[in-house]
């Protein structure tokens, strides 16, 4: 029941946020606020139950597995953010008559329909109905991508549109190859979930699922952002408004690489896991080198964290494809990411606000001008780059730590990509924070409630850094079990 409740809700509230007029602005607001948090709420009474009995069903299309619940419970608190920032930075954008009231229903119609999908893919116990499920955020994030109307945005949109199509094209098409597989071996014509390739995994024909397996990589891989499948992202994340590229980097990317893992548990059942493993570390660390170097001479700070993104879809791939303690500190490295990358946008997109351009070469003596969003912008920066104590410190530790043995020169360049990344984000931070001030910006944030969402993430990233629930631990380590 809990598991419709939760899907139903986005459903309701991007329906009520259609319907409102023009003079009730303010309840589409608090209408996002109290389904986020109720979605929230939901998500942890299900990873729980999760927790005490294991798979959670609904009826024969939806089951939550520990996987699920902790992607679920991710995107349900970094969602609660996101539509914290998204009312103080649309009142901005109101206020300089860059948008209006139509453009902001539309804003939290699709939002809404974006995490419907988003659940649906987390939920839904069918490998056939995950795939349509992405593709409908393919569609949501289209139009947000393309909000402002400019060609630019437009360009971004079209190319999001059909980079991301093509590639879940033929993700679909190895969808399919794995579901003709397990109709072959005896899984009959019927529905057929993720309990059914199980079931008959250990009958599964080979040559077909080594071909199943590549196309879903390369399908899902164009929505990971895989280097080269990444060309979309840059665009996309420079072009969206500056909390749906939060909810991009930090939900989006992450679900299609989820969607991955799933297959590649079933691949490794049939073939000798070593064929997964050295696709998954080659687009690793293909991804972490050529993101490294680009944000090394990245010249637009939006597009700079666009490519910080693939550069942690990399290092993701890395920890889960060298297995062992490395997919456990991957999947903390996922947790860590989705919630500072958004703190990143956030920030970002306050200095937006005020300095009217994305270019880095326009922004300078940011830190006197908007004190609390550049220091949260720079603690963010060096705690993504991975400098102790942040959390992600110890998981870039822990995969490098964990690909040692087997990949000794594959981790020494991820751990010079790393270096490469710092040094980057130091370059650009200093450039922007520091400096003379113009004279013609006034000082000042934006709004209160563009502080409150940074001020949330913050503080969730240092507790979660420093000491982790034990409940959430216990639901990585039972994550870690289902796809390892």
């Amino acid at each position: 029941m809990a598991i419709l409740i939760l899907l139903a809700l986005p459903l309701f509230a991007s329906g009520a946020s259609a319907l409102m007029p023009r003079t009730h602005k303010w309840a589409i607001e608090y209408i996002a606020l109290a389904a986020v948090a109720l979605e929230m709420s939901l998500a942890l009474v299900i990873a729980s139950t999760v927790l005490a009995d294991g798979t959670f069903h609904a009826g024969l299309l939806f089951e939550t597995d520990a996987l699920s619940a902790f992607f679920m419970g991710l995107a349900a608190t970094v969602g609660l953010a996101v539509a914290i920032h998204s009312i103080g930075h649309l009142r901005e954008e109101v206020h300089k008559g860059i948008i209006g009231f139509r453009r902001v229903r539309q804003y939290f119609v699709l939002f809404h329909l974006f995490f419907f999908a988003m659940y649906v893919v987390t939920t839904t116990a069918s490998p056939l109905i995950m795939w349509v499920a992405i593709e409908a955020t393919t569609l949501a994030t289209a139009f947000l991508i393309s909000f402002y109307h400019k060609p630019s945005a437009l360009e971004a949109g079209w190319k999001h549109l059909i980079i991301n199509s093509v590639g879940l094209l033929l993700g679909f098409f190895g969808t399919l190859l794995f579901l003709n597989a397990a109709t072959n071996a005896g899984a009959g014509g019927g529905f057929i979930t993720w309990d059914t390739l199980r079931a008959v995994q250990g009958s599964l024909d080979p040559l077909l699922i080594t071909l199943a397996f590549i196309f879903v990589l390369v399908g899902y891989g164009t929505k990971v952002g895989f280097v080269p499948l990444h060309t979309w992202l840059p665009d996309a994340h420079g072009k969206a408004p500056i909390p749906i590229s939060s909810l991009l980097s930090g939900l989006l990317l992450n679900v299609a690489l989820i969607a991955i893992l799933r297959f590649r548990t079933i691949t490794d059942s049939v073939l000798d896991p070593s064929f997964t493993q050295d696709l998954l570390i080659l687009f690793g660390i293909v991804s972490l080198v050529v993101a490294s170097l680009i944000i090394f001479v990245q010249k637009n700070y939006k597009r700079l964290l666009a490519y910080s993104s693939i550069e942690h879809m990399g290092v993701m791939a890395l920890g889960f494809g060298v297995g062992g303690i490395g997919v456990i500190a991957a999947l903390m490295h996922m947790l860590y990411h989705a919630f500072l990358k958004p703190l990143l946008f956030f920030a970002a997109g306050n200095i937006f606000l005020k300095y009217s351009s994305t270019k880095i070469a326009s922004v300078r003596g940011a830190l006197t001008l908007l004190p609390v969003s550049s220091a949260v912008f720079f603690a963010a920066l060096l705690a993504i780059s991975g400098v102790p104590p942040s959390g992600m410190f110890f998981t870039k530790l822990s995969i490098l730590a964990a690909g040692m043995q087997n990949f000794p020169y594959l981790m020494f360049i991820a751990l010079l990509a790393l270096i490469v990344v710092f040094a980057g984000f130091v370059k650009h931070a200093t450039n922007m924070l520091f400096g003379e001030a113009p004279d013609d910006i006034p000082k000042g944030e934006a709004n209160r409630w563009t502080l409150v969402s940074l001020a949330f993430l913050s503080l969730v990233f240092v507790v979660l850094s420093i000491w982790i629930p034990a409940p959430l631990s216990e639901l990585v380590a039972d994550a870690a079990a289902i796809i390892q």
